[in-house]
């Protein structure tokens, strides 16, 4: 039971926001009493702490399996962008806004956590991008891994870009081009154009 109500809570916080679930939610989305996830769990920052830690470990292991199917870097980027998106998948609740302004413990370990293996992903996407061909030799790993952890936290402030005025797919999908088109050889830059619209 209490794996389910983990789930089912990530589920709720990323759909609807950590401050805007209640454990009266919960419980009526499990069809329990509110008793049943207190035995669990004394209080609801517990709750939002093991919720945040099983949805980074959903995204490690799947990020570990897209890396296991030994694409070129920059296919192996956009995989890893949409499955990403595929499990923040809202846009209009802010759960990384309110996590920080509600809970900013567990807010602060989500960060560290998200930069240790972002800069290890990143780092390693960047090796292979250079033995491959397709980034340049010449780049600063570490400097280029610490910006893109940086743009990647910044363009899900909701104060800098509504969500209501810009959609976080297209905001990430940007990025990445940004981000790619900075770093691509002439031969990469081949392979990212099969991934932008056709007015490129």
């Amino acid at each position: 039971m209490k794996e389910e109500i983990i789930i089912k809570a990530a589920d709720l916080f990323l759909n609807l926001g950590f401050k805007s679930v209640t454990m009266d939610d919960l419980a009526n989305e499990l069809g329990i009493s509110k008793k049943t996830i207190y035995s669990h769990f004394p209080n609801k920052a517990k709750l939002v702490q093991a919720s945040t830690l099983f949805i980074l470990n959903t995204i490690d292991q799947g990020i570990e399996k897209i890396k296991e199917k030994e694409l070129n870097a920059i296919v192996e980027m956009f995989e890893i962008k949409n499955f990403v998106m595929n499990h923040l998948k809202n846009e209009k609740s802010s759960p990384q806004f309110q996590l920080q302004k509600y809970y900013p413990q567990v807010y602060k370990s989500v960060q560290n956590h998200h930069f240790d293996t972002m800069q290890c992903s990143i780092n390693d996407n960047l090796e292979k991008g250079i033995k491959e061909g397709l980034y340049r030799e010449n780049i600063p790993l570490e400097f280029i891994g610490k910006i893109y952890f940086l743009c990647v936290s910044a363009i899900k402030a909701s104060d800098l870009f509504p969500p209501e005025q810009f959609s976080i797919m297209e905001i990430n999908e940007k990025y990445l081009e940004y981000h790619l088109r900075a770093i691509v050889t002439e031969k990469g830059l081949k392979t990212l154009k099969e991934f932008l619209p056709t007015e490129y």
